[in-house]
């Protein structure tokens, strides 16, 4: 089974938000999913809120993340760890 890690869109017309998921790429884009691990919200001048654990913890199982993820990631990398 390979997993991926992508954008699931909901919200209304014109007014988008999306669900950062991990499903079966298999799955249609709003279809089932095995983790919900954050929320992108474009309208928000781009917030993105990630539970940055548990992407790296699926990333450690092998999921890929989609390209257009792997951009916001890029955008908003994690912040340096504290001391």
């Amino acid at each position: 089974m390979a997993v991926h890690i992508r954008l699931a869109r909901h919200g209304t017309k014109k007014a988008p938000f999306f669900r950062i998921v991990v499903t079966d790429h298999r799955n249609p884009r709003d279809g089932s999913h095995l983790e919900n691990i954050g929320t992108f919200h474009p309208a928000n001048a781009g917030i993105l809120t990630l539970d940055r654990s548990r992407l790296e913890y699926w990333q450690s199982k092998g999921a890929q993340p989609s390209h257009t993820l792997s951009q916001l990631l890029k955008k908003n990398p994690a912040p340096p760890a504290q001391p």
